[in-house]
């Protein structure tokens, strides 16, 4: 069951795994990422806004939805690899990129290493991995206690496969504030993708990497700063919105970066879609 209406499926071999993605439209390239523990489908409510301007490719990333999930590259690095070359094998060589939670994480690193292929870049509901965790203090570990839950080896796909639909309502409704955001049938569609055969243990390795790899790479990048706009947008309702200055965060990451708050809580796609247009258009040229 799919609810991208407009869009058609496709498959594309891109750094060395089969990359499921969405498709439709017409225009200049907007690449959209989705985040944990969802897939491309979560901009089902954006998109149709999108398509009489725009080129619009919503992909699953490694490891997530029906994209290939193999044991390592979890790293952002090598999923913002995936990513460019998913969009070079369909014909993109200069594209947008609006990231949610994990594809957030992607899309900054995209806009770091492809600097020549990315034209602005928006991130929704985060802070640089980097400030997250070299900032963490007690209030956020209890906030974001999954990012550390999820370090520990083994256990953690142990214990949520154990009881999938229970952690993923769990997570929905302890992050959503708008309520209805996540309907029941596409409730269902992110269990399915969710129980797929390796899916627990590879986003497990997402959010793993993200702290031991890409603190890393972030370390030695604090030098460099994303060259192309930057647009940051954060729920007002959201964990992040009361412990950060969320655009403060990341105009220490841009040249160039503006942003705001929307009235809903972590899933802004799907909480806030209106709004969530009506912020990109403008800034996205239309």
């Amino acid at each position: 069951m799919h609810f991208m209406t407009g869009m058609t499926q496709h498959t594309v071999q891109a750094n060395g795994i089969r990359v499921n993605l969405w498709r439709g439209g017409s225009g200049p390239a907007v690449l959209l990422l989705h985040g944990y523990p969802q897939t491309a489908q979560m901009w089902r409510k954006v998109t149709p806004a999108l398509l009489d301007r725009f080129t619009v490719v919503c992909p699953d990333l490694r490891g997530y939805g029906d994209t290939d999930k193999p044991r390592e590259g979890y790293d952002k690095r090598t999923m913002a690899s995936d990513m460019h070359q998913a969009m070079a094998a369909l014909g993109h060589t200069r594209y947008a990129v609006v990231g949610h939670d994990r594809g957030a994480r992607v899309a900054h690193r995209l806009a770091l290493d492809y600097a020549a292929a990315v034209s602005r870049v928006c991130v929704l509901d985060i802070v640089p991995t980097h400030t997250l965790f070299a900032r963490t203090d007690r209030h956020l570990a209890a906030a974001y206690w999954h990012w550390f839950y999820f370090q520990a080896p083994d256990l953690p796909e142990v214990m949520i496969s154990a009881a999938p639909e229970a952690f993923l309502r769990h997570m929905f409704r302890a992050l959503s504030y708008r309520a209805g955001g996540i309907e029941e049938p596409m409730v269902e569609e992110y269990l399915r993708a969710f129980t797929l055969p390796g899916t627990i243990r590879a986003t497990l390795e997402d959010y793993r990497m993200a702290a031991t790899r890409d603190f890393d790479d972030d370390e030695k990048d604090l030098g460099r700063q994303v060259s192309c706009p930057l647009l940051a947008l954060w729920g007002e309702f959201g964990k992040m919105h009361g412990m950060f200055d969320v655009l403060g965060t990341w105009t220490e990451k841009a040249e160039r970066a503006e942003g705001g708050a929307l009235p809903c809580g972590h899933f802004i796609p799907e909480e806030a879609p209106g709004e969530l247009v009506e912020r990109l258009l403008p800034w996205l040229g239309a």
